[in-house]
């Protein structure tokens, strides 16, 4: 995943894209760039870490223009460690062009042939988001009459990626002499909002990742940027937007509200908070039917995603809900580490219980999703060292038992706990006394009760339905190839993202 801005604006915005950075930084860790323009020239920093560490002062005084695009990634597609793959990544044919994108393209390979073999443009890095640039370079060249564009042509270039690009993209781009492009794939997989400020200078315009950035940087939300469509904004600040897919069909992706976004933001009309309360509703309801007759004596989130939906459980359940965890917000980032023995301490160090609020108790542990399950496995063991007398775990969302191909990094169906294991076993391997999840269905309702006019998601990592028509068993075992066949070093998917947000991001 990672998080996407654009601007255009009538003064100065390289603090204004550096703030939206650190609103968005959830959404990446690993890299942090921004570009702006000024008169035709473009001006580029970027670099592997948090936006704090990325910009300094003299970096921030050369981001000079009006306009700009900025980009945290956390990745999915290249390396991890390559500072070449930090974005925006920049063309300079058929014109100067920025681009910076959220998601994943799944023929990525392919169009890396045709750009070489027949668009006769050379990629430099093994980044999916730097395929995409060149793609949208190339048909803006074909689309160019007299090396000049207007929005017509600028739109057909859209629609023309749109025939090419397989996957999950959202994106941010300029044009140099022209103006901000923004566009979403045809599915509307990866999410994307627009929002306007006005002025005594004139109106200025902000596409971002989620509606929070807009929130917090002064912006009033517009709209979100509809499946498949365009948005070109000037250098003037003339608004310009299309519809650019044949046939585009909104499936947002279910897991942005279960996990991914931050709760205070709105994604395609529905209210990620609520998202959460909702949630722990349905979930309370199974529980009180499946378990009439349950010792539950408390019920603790496991900080910091869980909260809303382990809050509504308990009130619907009746049932103290109590705070169990303390998460210390000054730890480095431990993700990537050289053994399990490793893996376990940095948790620990992450992580601290209350011990009186297990000490006696038979608890609910209540997450908001169980990815790889050695960070389930470690919270179980601390609540049993704290004094527990029974640990239940309880999950928002459904078993996670396919590998997401369109942007969020858990790609190898060996490393998901849930994969060809029952619910028994999975409790088993947690070490836990009784394990709940979700229900599909119950999930879907839970979206779908904030906004009843969207009736379709992604929910590929659980159902293993890929909307995108094009996912075989050999493009899921060529993915898990090229990750070491699923035995990677990471931590389980809580550890990559949600336990190391703590030095980064403030509490939601």
């Amino acid at each position: 995943m990672c998080g996407i801005l654009g601007v255009v604006a009538q003064t100065p915005v390289n603090q204004l894209l550096y703030d939206g950075l650190q609103v968005l930084q959830h959404r990446g860790q690993d890299a942090a760039g921004i570009a702006t323009i000024e008169g035709n020239a473009f001006h580029l920093h970027k670099g592997n870490g948090l936006a704090h560490d990325v910009f300094r002062t003299r970096n921030m005084r050369a981001l000079s223009g009006n306009a700009g695009i900025a980009h945290v990634r956390y990745p999915t597609a290249g390396s991890a460690v390559d500072h070449n793959e930090a974005q925006p990544f920049y063309v300079n044919s058929p014109f100067g062009i920025v681009l910076g994108h959220n998601g994943n393209l799944t023929n990525t390979a392919q169009l890396q042939k045709e750009l070489f073999l027949d668009d006769l443009r050379h990629v430099n890095t093994n980044s999916d988001s730097e395929v995409l640039l060149n793609v949208l370079a190339h048909e803006l060249q074909v689309e160019c009459k007299q090396l000049r564009l207007d929005s017509k042509a600028i739109f057909a270039a859209v629609s023309g990626v749109h025939r090419r690009c397989r996957g999950a993209y959202a994106v941010v781009s300029m044009i140099a002499g022209y103006g901000l492009l923004a566009f979403r794939d045809p599915y509307g997989i990866r999410p994307l909002v627009i929002g306007s400020h006005q002025t005594e200078h004139g109106i200025e315009y902000l596409v971002a990742s989620e509606s929070v950035a807009l929130d917090t940087l002064g912006f009033k939300f517009m709209r979100d940027v509809a499946p498949g469509e365009a948005v070109f904004i000037d250098f003037k600040g003339n608004f310009h937007s299309q519809q650019c897919a044949a046939n585009p069909v909104l499936n947002p992706c279910i897991f942005e509200y279960v996990y991914l976004a931050r709760p205070d933001s709105l994604i395609d009309g529905i209210s990620v908070y609520e998202t959460r309360l909702n949630m722990g509703e349905y979930l309370a309801d199974k529980i009180a039917r499946i378990w009439p007759d349950h010792d539950i004596d408390v019920v603790i989130p496991i900080p910091d995603s869980s909260r809303p939906s382990a809050l509504q459980l308990a009130n619907r359940l009746g049932i103290p809900f109590r705070e169990g965890f303390v998460k210390n917000r000054y730890i480095g980032r431990t993700f990537i580490m050289p053994g399990q023995a490793m893996r376990k301490k940095s948790v620990r160090q992450k992580l601290n219980a209350i011990s009186v609020e297990f000490k006696d108790k038979n608890v609910l542990l209540v997450d908001d999703s169980i990815v790889r399950g050695t960070t389930s496995r470690e919270i179980v063991q601390m609540a049993r060292d704290a004094g527990a007398r029974k640990v239940y775990f309880a999950s928002a969302a459904p078993p996670v038992k396919y590998p997401n191909v369109y942007g969020i990094d858990m790609p190898s169906r060996h490393e998901l706990i849930a994969t060809g294991r029952t619910d028994e076993e999975i409790c088993t391997e947690i070490s836990a006394d009784r394990i709940i999840y979700q229900d599909l269905a119950d999930l879907k309702a839970a979206v779908h009760k904030s906004n009843p006019a969207i009736t379709r998601f992604d929910c590929s990592c659980f159902d293993g339905e890929y909307i995108t028509g094009d996912i075989t068993a050999e493009y899921l075992n060529r993915i898990e190839s090229s990750r070491g066949g699923g035995k990677a070093n990471k931590t389980d998917d809580e550890d990559q993202m949600e336990l190391d947000l703590a030095m980064s991001v403030t509490s939601m």
